[in-house]
Parts: C-alpha cells; sequence; structure tokens
C-alpha cells in the first residue's frame, strides 16, 4: 500500500480478512431488505459503495455465495463477519459493510433502500430519503 495515499482500510471482525480501497466512496446507505437482514443477523446492513476495480484483499481470502440471482457477497470464513455485495446488474461497483471499514463514522449514511421489506418495528428515525426497493 502506499504511503502517501491510506486509501479506505476494512477487514473483518477477527483480523484474518484486510483490504484496501484506493478511490472515494460513491455512496452510502442503509439496506432493510430481507437478505441483508439475514446476512448480518440485524435488522439493516449499512454499506458503502466503492467502484469495484478498487479493492483489494490484502490479507487473506473472504468465502463467497450467491444470496440471490446476480448478488455475491463475501463474508470471513474465520469468524462470519459479512464483507462484501455485488450485484451483475452494476458490475462496476462493490458494496463495502460500513461497519468493516477501519473508519465507519466517516460514512454516514444518505439514504435508506428496500424499505419496503423492513421489520415493522424498526423504526426509521432520520430524515433520510428512504426508497422502497433500491435507489433510482
Amino acid at each position: 500500500m502506499n504511503e502517501e495515499n491510506a486509501g479506505y482500510t476494512g477487514g473483518c471482525a477477527c483480523g484474518a480478512i484486510r483490504y484496501w480501497i484506493d478511490e472515494a466512496p460513491l455512496a452510502s446507505g442503509i439496506c432493510h431488505c430481507r437478505t441483508c437482514r439475514k446476512v448480518a443477523s440485524a435488522p439493516t446492513l449499512p454499506f458503502v459503495t466503492f467502484p469495484a476495480r478498487s479493492l483489494v484483499y490484502e490479507q487473506g481470502v473472504p468465502k463467497a455465495f450467491t444470496s440471490s440471482k446476480g448478488v455475491l457477497r463475501t463474508f470471513c470464513g474465520a469468524c462470519g463477519s459479512p464483507l462484501s455485495y455485488r450485484n451483475d446488474a452494476e458490475p462496476g461497483l462493490v458494496d463495502m459493510m460500513t461497519v468493516s471499514l477501519d473508519a465507519p463514522d466517516a460514512y454516514p449514511p444518505s439514504f435508506h433502500v428496500w424499505t419496503s421489506e423492513k421489520v415493522s418495528w424498526d423504526v426509521i428515525c432520520d430524515e433520510l430519503p428512504a426508497h422502497p426497493q433500491s435507489r433510482p
């Protein structure tokens, strides 16, 4: 990694997987879809979108699985931390799970997606744009 441009770094909870991204984030949101909830075992899953070409795994190799048609997700095989989401419909983009980044506070969400699938007791308490499905 270039010391002059530290880029955006992150990894899993146990430290087995470390990654580096050298291009700026394009978006940051919170997903409420059923699949994200199941993958995270949480009511929502925050994400930061980056250009896929800039993602480099510097340590370890994440496990991958297809969570739905055209969607590939990665996670740490040792601790289970969800790491990334890629959709065949947008091959140039990768969503990294916000809390897998070393500085998650630097990436506040600017919208919600898949609110049509949120659990009933999950109350959205901010005034960010909320999309019933994916963002336009």
